[in-house]
Order: structure tokens, then sequence, then C-alpha cells
């Protein structure tokens, strides 16, 4: 099923919200075409994201066969299982259970900790309060510097040989992490005390799957709001 029409697929949200990005990575290294349909995520919401997620009001929506479905996890697994017909895709999630397993944990720690902090931080105005906050998210990218020498078994990414959902994950957060380096002046990935994670950073963006995908701090900078990062 792998090339499925644009009009089969569509993405509901913006192509600078984190969790958004994901589920482009996804479709990308699954070879699916899709549209991306912006969407108001202030209030007054679109007419069009209330209906077709009426629980949380929230980006991203996957529109496959007319058929929604919200939340990007759930999304992102439901592309991987989709589209598994042995077109010569590749699979994102790790086919080891305990693998798949971890990956699945240490997503979720992303999402724990990682969207708040950058909540946090963008609105911060106060120096030392933005070096506290600093130093919290250098602690969480800290453990992730540790996950990646245990799921990346000494290969370049997450999945191994491969990009895959724990490399989603994090590297769609990329862009705000380096954005909020500038805006704020503080170091968050730092490549003396993370050179597992720098380096891997640098091999994520160079992904075909991923170049063009994740915006460039600028683009944050310019246009983004809090509230995009408010969306799972």
């Amino acid at each position: 099923m792998a090339g499925a029409a644009a009009e089969d697929v569509k993405v509901l949200g913006l192509p600078t919200s984190p969790f958004v990005i994901r589920v482009l990575i996804a479709l990308r290294l699954k070879r699916v075409e899709y549209e991306l349909v912006e969407v108001r995520i202030a209030e007054p919401k679109s007419e069009i994201l209330v209906k077709s997620n009426p629980v949380y009001k929230k980006i991203p929506v996957l529109f496959h066969r007319g058929k929604p479905l919200c939340e990007s996890a759930v999304i992102v697994q439901y592309i991987d299982e989709e589209w598994s017909d042995g077109g010569g895709s590749s699979s994102i999630l790790p086919a080891d259970p305990f693998d798949r397993a971890l990956a699945r944990f240490w997503v979720a720690y992303i999402d724990d900790k990682l969207p708040a902090l950058i909540r946090a931080l963008r609105v911060e105005t106060e120096a030392a309060k933005a070096t506290e906050l600093a130093g919290q998210f250098r602690q969480v990218l800290g453990l992730l510097e540790e996950a990646f020498a245990e799921c990346g078994k000494g290969k370049d990414f997450f999945g191994g040989d491969a990009v895959g959902y724990l490399d989603f994950a994090l590297g769609s957060c990329l862009g705000w992490i380096v954005a909020l380096e500038k805006a704020k002046s503080v170091k968050l990935l730092d490549a003396e005390k993370l050179p597992r994670l720098t380096g891997w950073a640098e091999r994520f963006l160079a992904e075909e799957s991923v170049k063009g995908l994740v915006p460039d701090a600028d683009e944050y900078l310019n246009f983004y709001t809090v509230e995009a990062v408010r969306t799972a």
C-alpha cells in the first residue's frame, strides 16, 4: 500500500508542531503521499479540528479513507502497521518485543517532560529562572543520552541502523531546542556533556526522511506560538 494517493491521506495540523512532524516523518518513511491541512488551534479552533477530534480538539489528526485518527503516538503506530506490506518501506517500531516496549517507555518520558519544559522556557522572562529551567532540560536530555547507548546499541540512531519511533519523538523537538538556545542564551544540547545526542541530532536532521520537515530555529522564533506545543 506504499505510495497511497495524496487525496486518501490527510493530516490536520501545523508544520511547526513537533507532534505533527512525527506523523509527517512516519508517512515519508513509509513512502505515503499525503496532504497537510493547516488548521487553527487557538480559540476559536477550526471547525474541522473540533469535529474530527471532539475529545481533545488537538492536532495532529490523520484522515485515512475518510476516517480520523487522533494522538500522535496512536497515529505513528497505525502508520507503521498499515503500511507494512513488504514493499520495501522501513519499520518504525522495533521488531523485538522488549526493544519495542523500551522505545514506547522513552517516548512516554519525552512526552511527559519536554513539552512542559519547552512551554515554560518559551515564556520565561527572568534570566535566573530561565537558567534553572535550562538545567532541568539538560537533566532530561542527560537521561536520553544514556538511553541512546542502550537503545541504539552502538549504531547511528535510537532505532539502530535507521530512524525509528524514539528518533521521531525526540527529533521532532530539535527545532524548538535550537530556537530556545538562541532566544534564551542557554545551552541545552551541549556537545561536551551530551556527545552521543549531539552526533545523533546531526545524523537525524540529515536523513532523507527528515530533511525539510523539522523547521529551523528562526522559523520557530518568527511565528510559532506557545499554544502549538500543547498538542499531542
